[in-house]
């Protein structure tokens, strides 16, 4: 059982999210708070807050690289293993550098946002999956399909933070008050156990950040770390500005 109210979803009740069979298109963007050119890719994706595909069209997610870091300021948010989730897959597609702002749109590399808001849709029908969040940290999945999947499949969670400021002193945007939507908190995963038609599995969620409290959830299907989301689901876990 999942409540709502007032536009958002207690979390300390148990928060279910369901895509539809149609797949959701999982939006990733790699970003950083030492980089000039980012924040015009973070409002674009900032603006997603209120469209009306958020979540049953498209999910979005914000992965801030620590690469940047040592060119005088460090990135609060960012982390080694979302450089090398880049890395990943920058030699998926044959490429020999990263970049920021780098927007991935379904496991490919996606230029497409200087153009507006838009992002090709996708229409293939590709299997529902269920996502349940107990305690706030305890998150188990369900992904149903008639079409034939790989044999492995792992399961993708993110717990993300919005609304997010930081008073940035040093570097490229030294003197600039950032605002982050849709940042990456906690990134778990997790291999799926195979049952008929569905696929399972669970994770166990730490929910430690300090200040910076989850406000959103997002979950992804894949086959491999960089292949192409089969499907994606997520939502809001408290209130939105």
């Amino acid at each position: 059982m999942w409540l709502a109210a007032a536009g958002y979803i207690f979390a300390t009740d148990p928060v279910t999210f369901q895509s539809g069979d149609t797949q959701t298109s999982l939006i990733e963007l790699f970003t950083s708070e030492g980089c000039s050119s980012c924040p015009p890719a973070e409002k674009w994706i900032s603006n997603l807050k209120s469209n009306p595909d958020l979540w049953k069209k498209v999910v979005p997610v914000a992965f801030h690289v620590d690469y940047w870091d040592h060119l005088g300021w460090r990135d609060r948010f960012s982390k080694p293993q979302f450089t090398e989730r880049q890395r990943r897959y920058a030699a998926a597609w044959g490429g020999d550098s990263i970049y920021t702002p780098g927007f991935v749109l379904n496991g490919r590399e996606w230029r497409g946002w200087f153009g507006g808001p838009a992002w090709p849709a996708a229409s293939e029908k590709v299997g529902a999956l269920r996502v349940t969040l107990n305690n706030g940290v305890n998150l188990t999945a369900e992904f149903s399909s008639q079409t034939a999947q790989p044999r492995a499949l792992t399961l993708n969670v993110a717990l993300l933070g919005n609304d997010l400021q930081s008073d940035v002193a040093r570097g490229e945007n030294a003197g600039r008050k950032l605002r982050h939507d849709f940042v990456v908190l906690e990134f778990a995963k997790t291999d799926m156990a195979a049952g008929g038609n569905a696929r399972t599995g669970s994770v166990t969620l730490s929910q430690e950040f300090g200040g910076d409290k989850a406000t959103a959830l997002a979950a992804w299907v894949t086959a491999t770390d960089t292949s192409a989301p089969i499907q994606a689901t997520g939502g809001w876990l408290t209130p939105t500005k």
